[in-house]
């Protein structure tokens, strides 16, 4: 498996992203030494796709499904595509709180914590839909990792399309996203731009 092992901080700044979206408190007090040049067209639209990629995990190729399986379904390719990496399951265990990072949270998928509609699913890129019961297996609920990532996740703001019980570890998808309930900083018409040409 590719691992990207350059400093979330330091990709943070070279992106400009606030690593508070990555569920990340720490704040970088590094300036990005950078020349006063004007980016070109094109590189703001690969910024605005390798922002999108960094933040919800996703390597370059399925990324590249993503958008196409995007493209392929009716309404905006922009909307269509973040709705889906919005519904990954493992975007969905960070939004509902049972993770502190989107990193974290794919290795609970992983390690096989997590049930879908009563069934184990260990796949992180597992699209959820309208009205799945997602819940961290009965076994793994008492555990101290739990406990702890509740303390620091307590206070999160879970996003309307979600429902959930934080004491019984457990959440339900009402609905797919609109494109207003996701907070992530990117523009999604310059990666459709990108992938048009």
């Amino acid at each position: 498996m590719a691992v990207n092992r350059v400093p979330v901080l330091k990709r943070c700044r070279s992106l400009g992203l606030d690593p508070i979206y990555l569920g990340i408190d720490k704040k970088s007090t590094r300036q990005l030494k950078r020349a006063n040049r004007k980016m070109s067209e094109y590189g703001l639209q690969l910024r605005e796709k390798q922002k999108a990629k960094f933040i919800y995990g996703v390597l370059e190729k399925p990324f590249r499904n993503y958008y196409e399986k995007a493209d392929r379904m009716p309404g905006m390719t922009g909307t269509n595509l973040m709705t889906m990496l919005e519904m990954r399951l493992d975007n969905v265990i960070f939004r509902l709180g049972f993770a502190r990072t989107r990193k974290e949270a794919r290795q609970i998928v992983d390690h096989k914590h997590v049930l879908v509609n009563g069934k184990q699913v260990n796949i992180p890129s597992y699209q959820v839909k309208a009205g799945d019961q997602i819940e961290i297996k009965e076994a793994k609920k008492g555990s101290q990792r739990y406990k702890d990532i509740l303390e620091v996740t307590g206070g999160r703001l879970v996003p309307e399309w979600l429902d959930v019980d934080q004491e019984a570890l457990k959440g339900t998808v009402k609905e797919a996203p609109a494109r207003d309930a996701i907070d992530v900083p990117v523009n999604e018409m310059l990666i459709v731009e990108l992938y048009s040409k």
